[in-house]
């Protein structure tokens, strides 16, 4: 919890400026990498199996170093900052549904699961891919135990995977267009440009 002085010298700054930093250069990198090689891998699949699997590569990549960047990272990019217990979600969902949701200038509480969940997601799936690649003699995994599994079985089990990231994506988007209608900010703008203008800050009380 920041002290007062330093909230107040926060508040003023993004007066002065017009506007307050949000999301870093590396955070903003990143999510469009990950829009990027996502997309590509999807539109790839069963076409162009040498991008397929790059693709794949790199979402790993990127998920690595979110993870890393989730606990050494700047204050809005910490895991500690916007992953919440159960109860303040649970608040969060309730105040949402009632159409006043509290405001939060990184990820709000449902969010913060939500990032949780698709990282976790991404996790599941880059490795079903790798483990079918190596079912096939290829790829990072070829000389493991995993090599013997049942090319059917983990086939199912990366295109499950696949199919549940879709679904959790267009939960992401909807919670993303249902936040930036109700707080009146522009949130794709703030995950371009890593700022949010002033009226779109919360108060140092909204601040959680």
């Amino acid at each position: 919890m920041e002290s007062l002085t330093h909230t107040d010298t926060a508040t003023d700054r993004a007066t002065a400026t017009g506007s307050v930093k949000v999301w870093d250069p590396l955070v903003r990198i990143f999510h469009w990498s990950l829009v990027g090689f996502f997309t590509l891998a999807w539109i790839t699949a069963d076409e162009v199996q040498v991008l397929h699997e790059w693709s794949g590569y790199a979402i790993a990549a990127l998920v690595g170093f979110r993870l890393v960047w989730g606990l050494i990272g700047t204050r809005h990019a910490r895991f500690a900052s916007f992953v919440h217990g159960p109860e303040r979600v649970k608040d969060y969902l309730k105040r949402l549904f009632s159409g006043r949701p509290r405001h939060y200038v990184g990820h709000n509480p449902a969010g913060g699961w939500m990032v949780l969940a698709l990282l976790l997601g991404l996790s599941m799936l880059t490795l079903s891919g790798m483990a079918l690649v190596a079912t096939e003699g290829d790829g990072p995994l070829a000389a493991t135990w995993v090599a013997g599994l049942s090319e059917h079985l983990v086939k199912e089990v990366h295109e499950f995977f696949a199919n549940l990231l879709l679904a959790m994506v267009a939960v992401h988007l909807a919670g993303v267009l249902v936040s930036s209608l109700l707080h009146r900010e522009n949130l794709v703008r703030a995950m371009i440009t890593g700022r949010k203008s002033v009226a779109e800050h919360a108060s140092p009380e909204e601040e959680k």
